[in-house]
This record gives structure tokens, C-alpha cells and sequence, in this order.
């Protein structure tokens, strides 16, 4: 038997200062996701998460509560982890830097450090700012705050060791030159560039004297080690690495990881410090560093202060586990934030969960149960409808193979669901209750149920490593030992002579938003009557917004309400585009601006030149205004 691959993929370990919301937890989901599916595809996974649990503000929050420190964090580690299972996370280790043998190297690394000369004494002069644990020069403050998170700063004048970033600032931009893939998204890389290496790395305090509730220094006992050596050297530390070589069977095993996931507000430590800190060990680094967008709360980033919190408990008590999963998983983008509302977590619950993947579940288990008693068969009488849904089928596992490759999560779940969407076409296509209604149409009927169910075991099999309970109770209802990633590469996998569930339970209940929110009817009544016909989700997903950018934009040549432009997609998709917004604006004034365009319209000739899609305005009635994006995407971005 060949042994698996091993791969070792770790959350940023979270802060023990408060209970988690969901935008904290968001983190956790999208890592479990990757853990489910490498697991799947084959790979021995360590997944490690955690907390951390040392600093001033803690030192702070616990004699505010009237306990120690490590009383407060026992309990707010605690509240993280039950957090972590009730959302069904299959981590392999849950690492708390309170943790005696983690402590233990960290004694040994910053003495490691120091004795090499890469850490030396001085003195520390600046503003600080204690939630963020942060010191900033004057030009770093925003309106005379932390940049971070907006609060004031103080002064602050303390002895402190500091690591020498600056030493090691080349050797890691050609890091980055050789591994093109270390930091992803890849719009993070330059950010990291531009904003803090060029200007010159400045050397990092790594201890310090104002609190005492962290590590202490061994040979200075009144210091105790900074955050950053203390928190990122969990990724190592957490497999069994040792300061004197004597490393564990894990870290020869796992290490260098192949993922750290993290929020992209710390890229920078985990980009810059902490491959420094690696290098100065003599430590392989990881081999790819992703830094997630935000999960929203509509506009505006989650803040208890603002009291606009959303927790995942919350969620998980009106809309289930696989749900909340589900919404966070495929509402993000891959490198923009993403927004939650209890509303979009309702439209999206019902549009997706319960219609486009309950409803075909259950109305295929029905009609397999009614026409033929459950019994499975294939007898293959096929017909040129068919293939595209088989097509679609056996394609799917590697379109999902590829969005995973690449971190795009939430697309991979999409592919999923188109499978999802076509299948309930075919039953539309195909119409099973008709060919039911025909002797002679038996034969049909079973093959076609069979390519529902099939459909729907490979779509099963795949949304398990997103939604694991979700999948495994439709491959129990479809009562199949065909599970694993090796069934999906022939169609007709799924057992012939097997029973499907009698009555299955619905997967996702509907929720009346009206009742969900205590709206009474009368509430509802609108005070204009719209007559504006309705469309579903379904309907709406048919639609295909890019953002795009203008390359050319000139004035139709006999046309003066007209402009032509020449629109980039993205991946080479450059579309001629006639628009008739001429008279308000002029040419040179669209060019380079970014569009929505909707991409997917038929084309059609307008005053002799074929138009390859549409941009969208808005209408007020005294001028028509052009739907420009609030800052600059990548060209192709989609809008949903």
C-alpha cells in the first residue's frame, strides 16, 4: 500500500481576549473545508488550530474580572474550542501557547536567537496601542491613532531585545521572487512589498517589561517574550520542534507546512516576520501563506463595540451547522470581503440549501420509492438528454479539484451546485411522472432515476468535505458504500439492487423571513403596488456580472448616442460592447474605469457592430449613471 502524502495545513491561532463571532469563525469553516477535502483526495492531514494566550491586554481583562490571567484564558479558551466542535471541525490538535511544552521552546528559541546575534537589547521608544499589542511611529498613526484599529496611542518608553528583521529583508524578497505561490492572494505579495520592505524593515521588539503575563525570558528574568515569537512559533511547536535539533516524529513528518490560513489584517507577521524568524533558525518555511478577506456584517467590519456582532452559535440555533458552513463558505470571495445578514443567511438557506439541493434530494428519493418501490436499477436505456448531465457529472470532480488548488473555496462549492442545477433540469427535461404514466416507458424511466441518483451521490460525495453532515445523510438516504473520491471517476457507481430511504427527512426546512422576524402582515403591505414581475434565485443565477476594464472607448461613427468600447474580462476576454449613454458621458472620460457588465447576453448587432454584452447603469430619470466599482478588482471579478 503507498503511503499518503503527508500535508499539514494550520488556522492563525485565536486571540483569548473574548468570545469568537462568526467572522472569527469563518476561519476555522474555510480550513476545515481544505482539511475535508485533502483528507479525501488521499493526504495524511494534520490539521492544527489553537489559541493564543499571553499579553498585556489579557493581563489587563483578567484583573478587570477579578481572576488570574490563566483562569481568564481557561475559560475564553475554552468558549474558542467548544466553538470550533459545534461547527463540526475536524482539527487534529488544538494548541494553547499556555501550553508547557510549547512555552518550553519558546524559552529555548529566543535564547537560539540570541545567542546567534539575531536578537539584542536596546531600548524601545514609541506609541503604543494595548489592544493591538502594537508600537507605531508618528507617520504610521491614522488621525493620531493606531492604524490597526483606530484607537489612541500612548507613549511608551520601555528596555526591551529586539530581532534584526532588517538583516534578512533580501534574502526574503527573493524568497518571494522564487516562490511566486508563498503569499496568496497575490495582490497581498505587493502590498507586503511595497508598504513595508521597501520602506525599510525596521527591527522587531520581541520582549517586553510592562506586563508579566506571557513567557519569561530565561537569562532576563524581568522580560517576558513578545507576542510574535510566542504566537507564530506555534505552527512548529505544536508538531514536536525542538530549539536543540532533537525534533518529533510529527514535525520530521509534517513540516514545512503547506498552508498557513489566515485573516489578511496579519499577513504581514506571518509574510515577513515569521519566515524571518524561521530563516534565522535554520527552518524550512511554509510553503504557502493564505490571507482570507473579512466576513462582513453589512457594511461594516464585525465590532462589539459597534454592538453589530453576529456569533456562529446564533446562526447554528435558527439555521443548522451545514447552513452556517454553507453561507460562509460560499458567500466569500477569494481575495474581497464577503457580508453576512440574517436576511442574505435566510435568502440564501432557501434559494440554495432547501430548494436547488433539498427539493431534488427528495422529489428523486420520491419518485424512486413510488415507481419502483426505492429499488435501485439501470437498466441504461439512454437517450441523447442524457449527456450532458453525465457530461457535467464525471467533469465536475476536477473543475472542484481546481478551485480547490487554487483557494477558491466558494467556487468550488459552485461547481457542486451547477451539478446541483442540472440536475433538476433534467428532471424537467426528462419529466419522469409522464414516462411513468407509459408501459412500454419502464425501462426509460429507471435509467432516467438512475442518473439522478448518480448525479446526486457524486454532488454527495464531494459536499461532504464542505457540509460533512449534509453529505453523509444524503449518501445514508441513498443507503451507497460508494464514498469515497475513487467512485467519482466512472458514471454508474452507484449500486444497482440497493433500497433508497423510504422517508427521508427534508435536508433544509424553508424559513418564512416574515415569521423569522416577527413581521406582521399588515407590515408587509407596500405603500406603492409594484408591478414588477418577480424572479427566483435561480433565475437571478442564470445572470453573469464581470467586472471589467476599459481599454478603448470611442463614439460610433454614425451613431452619436452611441459609444463603442472594448471591455477586459480577465483571462483574455476582451468584448466589444455598444452602449448608448453618449450623451452623458464623453469618451476619454470611461477609459480605464472599471464596469459591471453583464456577460453572458446573446450578442447582437447594434447599428452595424455586434455588441458582446451590456454595462450596467442606473436610470434617475435626469441622468443615466454608469455602475463603477468603489475601488479597483481584478478585471473578470464576478458580482453576485
Amino acid at each position: 500500500m503507498t503511503e499518503k502524502k503527508p500535508y499539514y495545513l494550520t488556522t492563525a491561532i485565536a486571540y483569548t481576549s473574548g468570545r469568537p463571532h462568526i467572522g472569527n469563525t469563518y476561519e476555522i469553516i474555510l480550513s476545515d473545508a481544505v482539511a475535508r477535502y485533502k483528507r479525501a483526495q488521499g493526504y495524511d492531514v494534520f490539521f492544527q488550530t489553537g489559541t493564543d494566550e499571553h499579553g498585556q491586554k489579557i493581563e489587563e481583562k483578567a484583573a478587570a474580572a477579578g481572576v488570574t490571567p490563566k483562569q481568564f484564558v481557561d475559560e475564553v479558551a475554552g468558549k474558542i474550542k467548544a466553538n470550533w466542535d459545534l461547527m463540526n471541525v475536524s482539527y487534529n490538535k488544538f494548541i494553547r501557547t499556555t501550553d508547557e511544552d510549547h512555552e518550553i521552546q519558546i524559552k529555548k528559541i529566543f535564547k537560539k536567537l540570541y545567542d546567534k546575534g539575531d536578537i539584542y537589547k536596546s531600548t524601545y521608544e514609541g506609541l503604543y496601542c494595548t489592544p493591538c499589542e502594537s508600537f507605531w511611529t508618528e507617520s504610521q498613526l491614522v488621525d493620531g491613532c493606531c492604524p490597526d484599529c483606530g484607537r489612541p496611542v500612548k507613549k511608551a518608553s520601555e528596555e526591551a531585545y529586539f530581532f534584526k528583521l532588517s538583516k534578512y529583508a533580501d534574502r526574503l524578497v527573493q524568497y518571494y521572487n522564487d516562490h511566486p505561490e508563498f503569499i496568496q492572494p497575490e495582490s497581498r505579495k505587493n502590498e507586503m512589498i511595497n508598504n513595508f520592505i521597501k520602506p525599510g524593515l525596521q527591527d522587531l521588539c520581541v520582549s517586553r517589561t510592562s506586563f508579566t503575563w506571557g513567557v519569561p525570558v530565561d537569562f532576563d528574568p524581568k522580560h517576558v517574550v513578545y507576542v510574535w515569537i510566542d504566537a507564530l512559533s506555534n505552527y512548529i511547536t505544536g508538531i514536536g520542534y525542538d530549539a536543540d535539533g532533537n525534533h518529533g516524529e510529527l514535525f520530521k513528518k509534517y513540516w514545512p507546512a503547506d498552508v498557513h490560513i489566515i485573516g489578511k489584517d496579519i499577513v504581514r507577521f506571518h509574510t515577513i516576520y515569521w519566515p524571518i524568524m524561521l530563516m534565522a533558525l535554520d527552518v524550512p518555511l511554509p510553503k504557502q501563506v493564505f490571507g482570507h478577506p473579512w466576513l462582513l456584517i453589512g457594511d461594516g467590519k464585525m465590532s462589539k463595540s459597534k454592538g453589530n456582532v453576529i456569533y456562529a452559535e446564533e446562526l447554528v440555533e435558527k439555521f443548522g451547522v451545514d447552513a452556517v458552513r454553507y453561507f460562509c463558505l460560499h458567500e466569500m470571495p477569494f481575495a474581497q470581503d464577503g457580508t453576512i445578514t440574517w436576511d442574505l443567511v435566510i435568502e440564501r438557506t432557501n434559494s440554495d440549501l432547501a430548494n436547488i439541493l433539498g427539493n431534488l434530494v427528495s422529489r428523486t428519493i420520491a419518485m424512486s420509492n413510488k415507481y419502483f418501490d426505492g429499488v435501485v436499477t439501470n437498466p441504461k436505456v439512454s437517450e441523447p438528454v442524457d449527456e450532458e448531465l453525465i457530461s457535467l457529472a464525471l467533469a465536475t470532480p476536477a473543475r472542484v479539484e481546481k478551485k480547490m488548488n487554487e483557494m477558491h473555496i466558494g467556487d468550488a462549492l459552485e461547481e457542486i451546485f451547477q451539478l446541483l442545477r442540472r440536475s433538476n433540469k433534467y428532471i424537467d427535461e426528462t419529466m419522469p411522472w409522464a414516462l411513468a404514466k407509459e408501459e412500454d416507458k419502464k425501462d426509460r424511466l429507471a435509467t432516467v432515476l438512475y442518473n439522478l441518483l448518480e448525479s446526486i451521490r457524486i454532488s454527495a460525495v464531494l459536499l461532504s468535505c464542505f457540509l460533512p453532515e449534509t453529505g453523509e445523510k444524503i449518501l445514508d438516504y441513498l443507503n451507497t458504500q460508494k464514498r469515497d473520491f475513487a467512485s467519482l471517476e466512472v458514471f454508474g457507481q452507484l449500486e444497482e439492487g440497493i433500497k433508497v430511504a423510504e422517508k427521508p427527512e427534508a435536508l433544509f426546512q424553508r424559513i418564512d423571513a416574515k415569521k423569522f422576524f416577527g413581521i406582521t402582515e399588515e407590515e408587509t403591505k407596500p405603500a406603492v403596488k409594484d408591478e414588477t414581475p418577480k424572479i427566483s434565485m435561480d433565475d437571478f443565477s442564470k445572470v453573469e456580472l464581470k467586472v471589467g476594464t476599459v481599454k478603448e472607448c470611442v463614439q460610433h461613427e454614425s451613431a452619436k448616442h452611441l459609444l463603442v468600447f472594448k471591455i477586459d474580462l480577465g483571462k483574455n476576454d476582451i468584448r466589444t460592447i455598444v452602449s448608448g449613454i453618449s450623451k452623458y458621458y464623453k469618451p476619454e472620460e470611461m477609459l480605464n474605469k472599471q464596469v459591471v457588465v453583464v456577460a453572458n447576453l446573446e450578442p447582437v448587432e447594434i447599428q452595424g457592430i455586434v455588441s458582446q454584452g451590456m454595462i450596467l447603469s442606473a436610470d434617475n430619470k435626469k441622468k443615466t449613471c454608469v455602475v463603477i466599482p468603489d475601488h479597483e478588482v481584478k478585471a473578470g471579478s464576478k458580482v453576485r
